[in-house]
Formats: structure tokens, C-alpha cells, sequence
């Protein structure tokens, strides 16, 4: 077997047209799902929405939030005995309600302490404080004003938020405020984050929260900003009679990134302990990692070509560093997502062999062994158990496709998959790994839920989303399958046929990418109704992964080190070239539509891949990486000025001269993410070789968008599909009926 292949998937040859044909007269028999239904969540519903498990109390209990009472009001919460099933109202907040008066949800505070007594609220620029035990509700701010992020101390006696860039806190007993920082400012900002640190390091569920509390509630650790070297990217809004312009630091390629210090500074007020690292380096700081009790704060640091990662650990009193850990690879090396701390010792994920496994090491940073190997990816840590010597992981051993629940022990001895049958699980595990909940499906089968022991044996089943109607209906036959490259690389694929499918006909192909480094588009879990309106309509549609998209390891991403662009197109066009040798697939048919690095990519099929890709709709789309943010170009690209010509090479605009078909380039007037900019250059470039394509602009919209809009995008959209690819009209009073079209015409 090549050594490029994965492990292996069913493939499709021409059998698959004889089960169409069998398949076709009882298909016949079967209804196909109406507009309402798969737009409008009509009846009759094909499955229903499972209950949601927010996570373990203990070892013996879970939280459940069942339909209709919503994943964010823990009053619709209920605890769960794992053994016997029984339930009961968990945290009823429709209790405080009337306490808490109107324009507040009790359901839904802006934090709690760990023990759930006191719960915080924002309103109108001002913080209140709810103690659940004695029912006393009371305002805990003086004046309104910006406090962002509040944060409960893992003690419950302080609120730590940022105000005007300046790190503050509030003594829940005295009600006083406590300022940390003084300095903030427009480019100086403590415990907010940088946008390039908010977007690429810190992650958006942060919320632009800089600052950490150590487990004891005595200290808080935070990052302090500066942004003064950053040039500033403009941004318009074009509202009203003169428009407003918007400023954002923003470090595209090459350009110099912020400067952050790490301070650590006592809950109670007092001087700010700054670590000795130099502010000045051109350097990344990942999130900190307090160590049990507080005792020190790791800090994960990375030089700005980030080949090499170091993790310190940093005395809170001194501000002294030691480094526990270091990584390098030859081409870049991944942030640690997280430190799982041992009484003696800590776990964490690497990727240095060439694919994600567990690494145990002893508490002065020497590594003691590995606890799983081979060529295979592991994912999330879920739980670790020092009294048994176990560990609980997800993994995608069986297959790149799915994930699975598994454990091993602390030796790396007793590897064991825990889930059951050809599925995707999603998992939650006890503290201590006694049971785990899983939600599970794959392409063909909808959703379930089951409660098994920590050693895999099933409890009992939860929940089953398929309704009665579902076998009522005939569904378009969705696949996975491989496609072989000529270099040898089994790509996965996945596709929707029409439910009608007649292998007689030819039928036009819509593919849908993001393609960006280690992101899989493609995998057997449950895809729900979206697609069916399309396959109905007659049209076939395809996501296939490149070699680089993370089935194949670090060793498959990393041959995207300074090649962007390159394996995707060449994927993606061997995909192409696949579906050419089908009787039933239209070539002169062939669209392709992403957003973001899909879009990228879409830009890319258009011009380089044009030969292969008829059609296309980008949305906000980079077009030339020159133009996106330091930190997460010069990671696969390296620095522009040491590497021109393959910046050259990756860009949709140097293949400009190559375009033909349509394509259709969408963009947010106001991206923060990917700037309209990049939109503009390739239109330019377009429109001076006088060639044909469509753009669309949301004025005021960013990265992304929801609303009236994301509506009008979605239509506009079919609209171009079945212009262009179904070749009829688009049936507008169909959508306008039913409330989602573009509205009546002056």
C-alpha cells in the first residue's frame, strides 16, 4: 500500500449506478421534502433537536438542557443520576426572575463563582450581583461605564474587568474599585487584546479577554498590549450623509506586531510583577497556563518564524522565568491548546513526528515517554484519572474520517477505543472518566445519543433524533468515497446525488471548500436537510480534501510550507479530472464556492484552475497574502521579503491573464478579517484585462454576517446556481412567499 494512502474508505466505481438503478423504484415510492420543510423547519420534520449536555457536576451526574429550553438558560438545565436516568430541575432560576426585574435574564449571568452563589449581570453599562443563597440582588458598580469582560475570581470575592484599556476589579464585599493599571490608551491595552492576538492566538471565544485568574482567586496574570508600531488599516462606513471611517491596527506580512509584556499583579491591588521577558523581541506570546495552586504561571512564547516553541515557567513574586519545554520543527510548530497538570508531571499534544499524539513528562520538563504513536491523529484530552492511571482522549485511529473515544494508561500501556460502530462521536466524559455521554451519527444515519461506562459498555440509549417521517422520504445519496492522485494520495470526498438520480443524464457539480491548513471538510458525520433543495433541483455536490487539509497528519500540512495554493489546485483539479470520466457529470458545469480561505481558493479555481472550474463565488476572499495579518501567513509563507516569489506563486492575481467562466466576488464593506481590499485588487486587476466577472459588496457587513443579509447572500447565491448551472429560472415568488426573497419591486 502507498504510504500516501489513508486507511481505507469505500470506493466508488461503477456499481454505485446499478444501486441507483435498484434504488430508483422504491425511491419512486418515497416523497420528496418541500421547500418549508428543508428551509422553514416545516412539518412534517424529518428529526428532531436532541437535548444538550452542558457538562459533569461529578462523576455520577451530568447536566442536561433539553430542547426548546435553550443551550444558554441553565433555568431549561436539569441534573441527570447517570446510573438510574433520574431527573431533576437543576439551578431553577425562573425563581429569581421578579428579583432580578425586567431587562435581565436570571438564566444567563455574565459569570458566576465556581460555586454558583454569586452570579453577575451587565446592564446599561452598569454591574449587578445576584447571591442565589440569600436572594439578595443588588447593584455592584456606582456609574455606568464600559467594564468588558467581567470575570468572577475562582473565590468569588473579586470581578475583574477592562475599562479605557486599563485592567480593574472589584472587592465583591467592600464594593470597592480597584484600578491596576494606569496607561491604557488607544494603542496601550491591559488584559484586552490586540486584534491579532484576539483573531489568531487568544481565539474570538475570548472576547478580546487578556487577563487570567490563578486558581486561588489571590493573583491575576494579564497581557499588556501595545500597538504603537502597528500601521493602521482604514475601514469606511458608509451610514449616513458623510460616512464614518474606522481605524484598526492591523500587521499585514511583514509589518511589525504589537509589543506584549506579561504582568502578574495581586487581587487585592499593589505593583504589577512583570516578567523578564523583552517586550521588544519579535516574538508571540500564546495563552498562559496557571500550574496547580498558583504556585507558577507557564507562559507559552514563539519566536516570529515560528519554528520554535517555548513554555516558561514564571514565578508570580519575581517575575523570573525557567523554560519547562521546548518544541522545533522545520516548518512551523502549533500553539499548546492546553497543560493537563499531574501530581508529578504534566500531558500535552505534539505533532513533532508528523502526527498529533500524547507526551508525558515528569515535573522538571523531561519527557518520560509517549503514551500513543502512529499515523493517526489524536484530538481533545477529556479526562485524566491519576488514581487508575488513565487517560481519556478523542482520536481518529479507525479512520480520518470519524472520531472516537479512547483511553490509555499512564505507562502508554492498554490503548482501548471506547465508542461503537462506523460513526462520528462527540463525547463528554466524567471528571474521572466513570461514564461518558455520546452524541453520534454518520453521513447516512441522523443523530443519537448514549450513555456508556468509562470502559466503553453501553448504559442506555438518550435519545434518538430520526422521526417517524423520516423513512417517508427519499433523500438525495450522500457518499464518502476516495479519489486517487497520481502521486498517489487517496483524497476523501464526500457528494450529494440528486434523490431522483438518473445515471442517463448529466447532471452540473457545485463544490463547496475552505481548504485552509489542517481544516477537513470532509468527514461521516450527519450533514442534516441543507442540501437537499440543490440535489433536488438536479445538482451534484462535491467537498473533497487536499492533501494538506489534516487526513494525512502534519506530515500531509506540511507540504504546504511556503506553497500555499499549490496542493489545493492540485487536488482539487485531479478531482475534476475524476469527474470528467463520469457519463453523468456536465464539465462545462463546474462551480466552486468558499468563503474566507474558500474563498482564496474559489479566486484561485478561477484563474489558475480555469481549465477545470467553469464557475465560481468567493466570499471575502484573500487574494494576495501579502495583504493578510503576520501571524498567520508568515507561519506557512515565511516573510514576504525573504519570500517573494512564492507570494507571487500563491496569488489568484498573477494568474489573472488565465480567467475565463464566471465568477462571482462577494465582500463586506467593513471586513476586519479580510479586508475588502483584497476584493478590489483582484477587480482591478479584472477589469484592466477587460474581462467579465460579478461583484457584490454588503456595505457596513465585516467577516461574515448574519440577518437580512446573510439572507439576501444565500438567494442571491441559488440565484447564480441555477442561472448558470441548472441552467432555469430561479423561482422567486417560491422564496418570496415563504418571507425570504428580496421583497416586492418599486
Amino acid at each position: 500500500m502507498s504510504r500516501h494512502r489513508q486507511r481505507p474508505l469505500r470506493r466508488i466505481a461503477g456499481a454505485f449506478i446499478l444501486i441507483s438503478i435498484a434504488l430508483a423504484a422504491t425511491a419512486q415510492e418515497k416523497k420528496l421534502l418541500s421547500f418549508d420543510q428543508i428551509f422553514r423547519n416545516g412539518e412534517p420534520r424529518l428529526t428532531k433537536i436532541l437535548p444538550a449536555v452542558a457538562g459533569w457536576t461529578d462523576d455520577d451526574h451530568f447536566v442536561e438542557t433539553a430542547q426548546g429550553e435553550g443551550p444558554a438558560r441553565l433555568g431549561g438545565s436539569f441534573l441527570v443520576e447517570a446510573r438510574t436516568g433520574k431527573r431533576v430541575p437543576y439551578r431553577d432560576m425562573e425563581q429569581y426572575r421578579t428579583i432580578v426585574g425586567e431587562g435581565i435574564e436570571p438564566g444567563n449571568p455574565a459569570s458566576s463563582d465556581e460555586s454558583y452563589t454569586h452570579l453577575l449581570y451587565a446592564r446599561d453599562g452598569e454591574l449587578f450581583l445576584l447571591d442565589t443563597r440569600t436572594k439578595e440582588f443588588r447593584r455592584l458598580t456606582e456609574s455606568r461605564a464600559e467594564r468588558k469582560n467581567p470575570t468572577f475570581s475562582p473565590d468569588g470575592k473579586y470581578v475583574a474587568f477592562t475599562r479605557d484599556n486599563n485592567l480593574c476589579a472589584i472587592e465583591i464585599a467592600s464594593g470597592k474599585e480597584i484600578q491596576y493599571t494606569h496607561d491604557g490608551s488607544d494603542v496601550v491595552y491591559n488584559g484586552w487584546a490586540s486584534w491579532l492576538y484576539y483573531e489568531e492566538i487568544l481565539g474570538r471565544a475570548s472576547r478580546y479577554r487578556a487577563f487570567w485568574w490563578s486558581p486561588d482567586g489571590s493573583r491575576l496574570a494579564f497581557f499588556r498590549f501595545d500597538d504603537s508600531r502597528v500601521p493602521v488599516f482604514p475601514l469606511f462606513n458608509s451610514a449616513g450623509q458623510h460616512g464614518l471611517p474606522e481605524t484598526q491596527h492591523y500587521p499585514e506580512a511583514g509589518d511589525p506586531n504589537p509589543e506584549v509584556r506579561i504582568g502578574v499583579v495581586p487581587a487585592a491591588g499593589g505593583d504589577v510583577v512583570w516578567s523578564d521577558f523583552d517586550a521588544k523581541g519579535d516574538q508571540y506570546f500564546g495563552r498562559p497556563f496557571w500550574a496547580p495552586g498558583g504556585a507558577s504561571l507557564w507562559v507559552q512564547w514563539m519566536n516570529r518564524r515560528q519554528d520554535t516553541l517555548d513554555v516558561y515557567a514564571v514565578d508570580p513574586l519575581t517575575g523570573r522565568k525557567k523554560i519547562v519545554f521546548r518544541e522545533s520543527q522545520a516548518s512551523w510548530v502549533e500553539w499548546l491548546e492546553a497543560v493537563h497538570f499531574l501530581s508529578d508531571g504534566f500531558i500535552i499534544r505534539s505533532d513533532r513526528d508528523g502526527w498529533m499524539h500524547l507526551y508525558l513528562y515528569d515535573a522538571g520538563g523531561n519527557l518520560k515517554r509517549r503514551l500513543t504513536q502512529g499515523k493517526w491523529t489524536v484530538g481533545e484530552v477529556q479526562a485524566v484519572d491519576e488514581r487508575s492511571g488513565t487517560v481519556f482522549f478523542t482520536a481518529k485511529k479507525e479512520s480520518s474520517l470519524r472520531t472516537d473515544l479512547y483511553s490509555v494508561n499512564l505507562d502508554g500501556s492498554g490503548l482501548k477505543r471506547l465508542t461503537f460502530g462506523a460513526f462520528t462521536h462527540a463525547v463528554r466524559v466524567s471528571p474521572a472518566g466513570k461514564y461518558f455521554v455520546t452524541t453520534y451519527s454518520n453521513v447516512t444515519n441522523p443523530p443519537k445519543m448514549a450513555l456508556c461506562t468509562g470502559d466503553g459498555k453501553l448504559v442506555r440509549e438518550i435519545g434518538d433524533s430520526r422521526e417517524p417521517a423520516f423513512n417517508d422520504y427519499t433523500l438525495g445519496k450522500t457518499e464518502l468515497f476516495t479519489i486517487r492522485t497520481q502521486d498517489g494520495y487517496d483524497l476523501p470526498v464526500i457528494w450529494t446525488l440528486p434523490p431522483r438520480f438518473d445515471p442517463s443524464k448529466r447532471y452540473p457539480v457545485l463544490f463547496s471548500e475552505y481548504g485552509g491548513p489542517n481544516s477537513e471538510s470532509v468527514s461521516d458525520g450527519w450533514r442534516g436537510i441543507a442540501p437537499e433543495w440543490l440535489a433536488e433541483e438536479g445538482l451534484i455536490q462535491v467537498s473533497v480534501d487536499h492533501r494538506g487539509s489534516g487526513h494525512f497528519g502534519k506530515e500531509g500540512v506540511a507540504l504546504m510550507y511556503g506553497n500555499l495554493g499549490k496542493w489545493e489546485m492540485n487536488d482539487y483539479c485531479e478531482a475534476v479530472r475524476w469527474l470528467r470520466t463520469k457519463p453523468f457529470v456536465d464539465s462545462t458545469r463546474v462551480c466552486i464556492t468558499g468563503g474566507s480561505y474558500g474563498g482564496y481558493v474559489t479566486c484561485l479555481a478561477l484563474t489558475e484552475g480555469a481549465g477545470y472550474f467553469t464557475h465560481g463565488v468567493a466570499l471575502f476572499s484573500v487574494t494576495d497574502w501579502r495583504l493578510y495579518d503576520t501571524h498567520y501567513v508568515e507561519r506557512y509563507m515565511g516573510s514576504p521579503a525573504g519570500n517573494a516569489e512564492a507570494y507571487r506563486e500563491a496569488s489568484p492575481l498573477t494568474y489573472a491573464g488565465r480567467y475565463r467562466g464566471l465568477l462571482r466576488i462577494v465582500h463586506g464593506t467593513m471586513d476586519d478579517n479580510v479586508h475588502m481590499q483584497n476584493s478590489l485588487q483582484l477587480i482591478d486587476t479584472l477589469e484592466n484585462l477587460n474581462r467579465h466577472f460579478e461583484f457584490m459588496a454588503y456595505p457596513g457587513e465585516r467577516h461574515g454576517w448574519g440577518g437580512k443579509k446573510a439572507l439576501h447572500l444565500r438567494n442571491e447565491s441559488y440565484r447564480f446556481y441555477y442561472t448558470n448551472l441548472l441552467l432555469k429560472e430561479f423561482p422567486e415568488q417560491l422564496f418570496e412567499k415563504a418571507g425570504m426573497g428580496p421583497g416586492r419591486r418599486r
